[in-house]
């Protein structure tokens, strides 16, 4: 029996492809399109591994349906990024509610499925109006967001509901063990150059040639250490668990010392944008909003883990590895 794995071409999705490969496992590698996931071909097969790369639509349900077909663990990583929404609700939330639906209902015709390991985010656990300094948990959800008012939380956080409530209505006897990972951004190697369309974007700002960067504060994992918990979290922690994956955060600033002291031939900018002009500069800027860079300048959260780490029995990377190896996997 496989292990289904959604979204294998994302930057998550790809390190579990992975880390299942070297543990000898057969993986079932969803994308939308299948040549997008082609690079998955070059990952080292271990004794018993094998790879298949299908096409699957979260929103057909016949190509879901097909995917899940005979597989024993569903590892939901496929996500939607914000990078190149034109319309929130068919390209980010039903993808997220509407995808997720069928794929329970994929689970469930299948009737082979016994393990779900559901990709969320600290999205859905933070929410849209905080104080500045909050610190959150995994007792915590995203419940005041909307379409118009943080359309991300809004997804991730349906998409879980949807996913726990199909969990939760099943027969004990049938019922699959869930397990949610919540990553905060994720940072690390990438494995193709189109993992630096998400959040490996921000590290690809202290290699470009911009000599500033914003007052933002960033909350980061390691994409290794998350894909670490995902293959844990097939065994370990509590069924029906929720785990922040999150290691450090930090201002773009110090971000920036850090990789003058990792490289100190490198001219890594740590000069901070004056907050007026990053807002003149959002007004130009095709991929930004003022209203977005203005909410989050010079504002912080934090995310205790609890014993999310301990469960999965993990030891979270050095911020050291992840923005050395992160910066040096840049093309």
């Amino acid at each position: 029996m496989e292990v289904l794995v959604t979204g294998a071409a994302g930057f998550i999705g790809s390190h579990v492809v992975e880390r299942l490969l070297l543990q000898g496992h057969r993986v079932r590698a969803t994308a939308r399109r299948a040549e997008t996931a082609e690079f998955l071909q070059a990952f080292r097969l271990n004794d018993g591994a094998q790879l298949e790369i299908v096409e699957m639509d979260l929103l057909d349900s016949g190509s879901v349906d097909a995917a899940v077909d005979g597989c024993h663990t569903v590892i939901h990583c496929a996500a939607v990024l914000m990078v190149g929404i034109s319309e929130v609700q068919r390209d980010l939330i039903d993808p997220s509610v509407a995808g997720t639906s069928n794929l329970c209902n994929a689970i469930a015709k299948s009737g082979t499925v016994t393990t779900i390991i559901h990709t969320s985010s600290v999205a859905a656990i933070r929410s849209s109006r905080y104080e500045n300094g909050t610190v959150f948990s995994v007792n915590d959800w995203c419940e005041d967001a909307s379409a118009t008012l943080n359309p991300y939380g809004f997804a991730k956080a349906e998409g879980e509901r949807v996913m726990r409530d199909f969990v939760g209505r099943m027969k004990q006897k049938e019922r699959p063990r869930l397990v949610t990972i919540h990553p905060s951004i994720v940072f690390g190697p990438i494995h193709h150059p189109r993992h630096l369309k998400g959040s490996m974007a921000y590290l690809k700002h202290f290699a470009g040639r911009l000599p500033f960067v914003l007052n933002t504060h960033l909350n980061f994992v390691d994409v290794r250490d998350v894909a670490d918990a995902h293959i844990a979290a097939l065994t370990l922690g509590p069924d029906g668990g929720r785990m922040i994956i999150h290691t450090e955060g930090m201002w773009m600033k110090e971000i920036g010392h850090v990789l003058r002291r990792l490289k100190p031939d490198g001219r890594f900018p740590v000069r901070v944008l004056p907050s007026w002009l990053a807002s003149v500069m959002a007004a130009f800027h095709p991929k930004l909003s003022v209203k977005t860079v203005r909410s989050s300048l010079g504002r912080h959260v934090g995310y205790d883990v609890g014993t999310s780490f301990t469960d999965l029995q993990m030891t979270p990377r050095s911020i050291d590895s992840t923005l050395l190896d992160g910066l040096d996997s840049l093309p």
